[in-house]
């Protein structure tokens, strides 16, 4: 047993941590983390400067009419239409915010809170559904409202989650009436 005790003397006690190279690490990873933001803040720019082709948003008429429906929630974000993940950032499309929709008889009026209000005309609504995504955000099955519309000779998916998700049933049947009889009214 005298060659284990002489082992255990031998043994030094551990070195006190090396503050020089913890202080390293952290100013390291500092800086990593804030490459990376400013990379993902490049890349936000970038991909608006390739979108500055779409003209400026609509604003609300002065009269637009009588109000179909009301809505509180959340603006997930505008998409080109049927690509779902190609997020449009231009003039504050691609900022998420809550917001206030109104449907009135001259168009959909969302007021954001916080990022840019808009405006889209009646004539330039296309189609209202419920899906489960957009630009990111993924929810159950039907519980985001849809609004697909144009603008600037483009097809645009603007997401939407009401507060109480039981209106988007009544919000998808009342837009695409709407959307209809507009459509009918423009053929004749």
């Amino acid at each position: 047993m005298t060659p284990l005790i002489l082992l255990a003397a031998e043994k030094e006690s551990a070195e006190v941590t090396d503050w020089a190279a913890r202080i390293g690490w952290v100013v390291g990873l500092a800086l990593f983390v804030a490459l990376v933001y400013w990379l993902m803040r490049e890349g936000w720019k970038w991909r608006g400067t390739l979108q500055s082709d779409l003209p400026e948003l609509p604003t609300a008429p002065d009269q637009p009419g009588e109000v179909r429906l009301g809505m509180s929630g959340r603006y997930h974000g505008s998409t080109t239409a049927g690509q779902w993940l190609d997020r449009i950032v231009a003039h504050g499309l691609g900022t998420r915010s809550r917001v206030e929709l109104t449907l009135t008889d001259a168009g959909l009026d969302v007021v954001r809170p916080g990022a840019t209000d808009f405006f889209v005309p009646l004539a330039a609504l296309r189609e209202a559904r419920l899906d489960k995504g957009i630009a990111g955000k993924v929810l159950t099955e039907g519980g985001l409202l849809v609004v697909t519309w144009e603008h600037g000779g483009r097809l645009l998916d603007s997401g939407f989650r009401s507060d109480r998700a039981a209106e988007h049933n009544e919000w998808v049947a009342t837009l695409n009436q709407m959307i209809n009889k507009t459509e009918t009214e423009g053929a004749r």
